[in-house]
């Protein structure tokens, strides 16, 4: 019996050189490196000289599970944005039963006729003035004057009269003065005409046209 245990004794000696032994990284003690754990401080073996504790491992496993959150959402995702324009072929007939080939698009012209076309305006024709037969200078509702005689501070008023008198008021009348003699007489608009003051002592003529037509009178200030 005695022998039976020496032989033991001697052969796990012989597979305890085999064998290396692991030294703990927590408790520095050493032991087999067929443990996968110290078993003097329960440090778990991750490596030669290393240990993980179970927080570790816990660590491990959250970080496992976000790694498959995450694909299972790039996943759903992907899915999310090429289910509508798979619709749009399987949606193609507009959901009803109709082919849009060409021979589809022939029949659904009667369900959606084109717009019609919107017209384009007729521009109206412009209508040129008629034009003045006459015009000649008056003293409103009196008589035609071809020249007058005023003194200076003298004042009086005058018109054109335009033939035909439809078209009186497509032609606005022009005035104007020429003299030799200097401001002879001067004029301001009134209603319907002009208002002329005779300023110093000469002669001068006074003009108004209208269109292609044009009258004149002689005026003397005494």
């Amino acid at each position: 019996m005695i022998n039976h245990l020496k032989h033991h004794e001697r052969k796990e000696v012989h597979l305890m050189a085999i064998i290396n032994e692991i030294k703990c990284a927590r408790c520095d003690r050493k032991y087999s490196g067929v443990r996968s754990r110290c078993p003097y401080c329960g440090a778990r073996r991750i490596g030669r000289g290393k240990y993980s504790e179970d927080s570790d491992n816990a660590k491990g496993k959250m970080l496992i599970s976000v790694l498959i959150l995450a694909v299972f959402t790039v996943a759903a995702g992907i899915l999310l944005f090429t289910t509508p324009a798979e619709a749009d072929d399987t949606d193609s007939d507009n959901g009803l039963g109709i082919d849009l080939n060409e021979e589809g698009n022939e029949s659904m012209q009667g369900l959606h006729p084109e717009p019609s076309p919107t017209p384009t305006p007729t521009p109206e024709p412009t209508i040129a003035p008629q034009n003045i037969e006459s015009i000649e200078i008056w003293v409103p509702n009196s008589h035609k004057v071809e020249d007058f005689t005023l003194s200076v501070g003298q004042a009086i008023e005058l018109t054109a009269k335009i033939e035909p008198v439809s078209v009186e008021n497509d032609y606005e009348p022009d005035w104007e003065i020429s003299s030799e003699h200097g401001n002879v007489f001067e004029f301001a608009p009134v209603v319907g005409g002009i208002r002329l003051v005779a300023t110093e002592a000469g002669h001068g003529k006074l003009i108004v046209t209208a269109g292609d037509k044009s009258a004149e009178t002689w005026v003397r200030v005494n």
